[in-house]
């Protein structure tokens, strides 16, 4: 089966759910409010809130550093041993916190990671955002709220959501064609946080060696200014903390979903077979990322190396994959919204703290690892270099030939800015649920545990008015 034939069927199958709904505007409005009473039932009452843990630590160091003189890395929440674990640029952009108060920091951080959000689904709804509507967008914020790792994000006060949006944006920029300044949100957020640095490798990978260029240079250039900011803790950052895995916590405890957490609570953390699953890791990312952009599928490719990420990293928190999101609007956007949805729901039931205690014999490995396992699952198998006959005719090379007219098929003529337009639609499809598609011949297609969640509650900072993320275990010496 065709290519455009799948986006069809998929956009079909869509349609009739659309249809199984409320007909009328009141209807809808009736069921959204009945979903936001209920998700606001669930998110108050199932999972364990964080009480902005990240954010108090983010909050606590910059106050500390710049009103008491005191050293980035050597802060500490009052009462936990946990403090400050990013690259010294992470405090420097955090700054402004200094100039407010615990509330009013709490609904900026609130604020900014809403406006990440919207980003974040602006990009991935791709062409036909203005499609979706009121209703299919209140659904999908609906649906959201139960992704774990979005709602970790918003009650610890984490950043990922705003660095994913940072990526995103060079996704588009790629996608469209506007590639003049594409790797100057990777570049940030890599001085931010190390996970986006593989997104530079996806770019040398795949040819681009300014927007590479570019990364490297605005991460080195916010790495430099933290250097200036704060000699002392980049000389302690990049020489002793950052090759110190065991400041973040546990490797097995259960919130790491990486290859590094599964072969820590098979009790294996040895580092030389932890390497070797990374390099295979890479190895697979690297041979579909590398085809994902080069056949133009730059949604794709961006996805893959979000996934490959989180596997890699020695320490993958849950609220981490959220780097995940850009795959399930790939999925739907090739006609797959039943796995997405499958996948989807996987993530959002908290399976993993049922192993929270104990991850030992067979339904430990394969339940405490339930994460990892979907990650797996779709760094093998999710749709990427979208084929010739699936492609938009416009997105191809300008310098592709057009065939000659014939009265069985007329020729036709596009100006450059609809060739834009249509390369446009490889953007992947929204989380609404909805793919996209563009027009194409034949029809459209278009205490000392770092994080916890819903797991029964005991004397961990998780589960008490000191839940924690990533943190610093043991204080940096002197």
């Amino acid at each position: 089966m065709t290519g455009p034939s799948r986006s069809g069927g998929s956009r079909a199958r869509l349609e009739r759910l659309a249809r199984l709904g409320p007909r009328t505007d009141r209807g809808r409005l009736l069921l959204v409010l009945l979903l936001v009473a209920a998700v606001t039932a669930f998110t108050a009452t199932v999972p364990l809130l964080r009480g902005f843990f990240d954010l108090r630590v983010y909050y606590g160091t910059v106050h500390t550093w710049a009103h008491h003189g005191g050293r980035i890395y050597d802060y500490r929440v009052p009462g936990t041993v946990y403090g400050f674990t990013y690259p010294p640029f992470a405090a420097v952009a955090m700054l402004p916190l200094a100039l407010l108060g615990r509330a009013a920091a709490i609904a900026v951080s609130l604020l900014v990671n809403l406006a990440a959000l919207t980003a974040v689904l602006w990009i991935l709804a791709g062409p036909g955002r203005r499609r979706r509507g009121w209703y299919r967008c209140a659904l999908c914020l609906c649906l959201l709220t139960l992704f774990e790792p979005l709602r970790d994000t918003f009650s610890f006060g984490q950043v990922n959501l705003v660095l994913l949006a940072l990526v995103l944006v060079d996704c588009l920029l790629l996608t469209t064609g506007r590639g003049r300044w594409a790797g100057a949100g990777i570049g940030l957020a890599a001085a931010v946080k190390l996970t986006p640095v593989l997104f530079i490798g996806l770019l040398l990978l795949a040819g681009r060696r300014r927007a590479a260029a570019l990364a490297t240079a605005v991460a080195a250039a916010a790495t430099g200014l933290a250097a200036w900011a704060a000699p002392a803790a980049s000389r302690f950052y990049w020489t002793e903390a950052l090759w110190d895995t065991g400041r973040v916590g546990r490797l097995d405890y259960v919130s790491n979903q990486s290859l590094q957490g599964v072969l820590a609570r098979l009790g294996e953390p040895g580092r030389p077979l932890w390497a070797s699953a990374v390099l295979l890791t890479l190895g697979v990312w690297a041979w579909r990322a590398r085809r994902a952009a080069a056949a133009g599928d730059w949604p794709a490719a961006f996805a893959l190396t979000g996934i490959a990420a989180c596997l890699v990293s020695p320490v993958t928190w849950v609220h981490h994959l959220v780097w995940l999101l850009p795959s399930f609007a790939v999925l739907v956007r090739a006609g797959r919204p039943r796995i997405a949805g499958a996948l989807y729901a996987v993530l959002c039931t908290s399976v993993v703290w049922l192993w929270s205690g104990d991850a030992s014999g067979l339904g430990g490995f394969l339940g405490a690892n339930a994460y990892v396992w979907v990650s797996l699952g779709l760094l093998f198998a999710l749709p990427a270099g979208q084929p010739r006959a699936d492609r938009p005719p416009l997105a191809r090379s300008a310098s592709a030939t057009a065939p000659a007219p014939s009265p069985v098929r007329p020729a036709t003529t596009a100006a450059g800015d609809q060739s834009e337009s249509s390369s446009e639609a490889g953007a992947p499809a929204a989380a609404t649920g909805a793919a996209d598609g563009s027009a194409r011949e034949g029809g459209r297609s278009p205490s000392s545990e770092p994080t916890g969640s819903t797991c029964p509650a005991a004397a961990k900072p998780q589960s008490s008015s000191a839940r924690a993320s990533s943190y610093t275990v043991s204080p940096p010496s002197a």
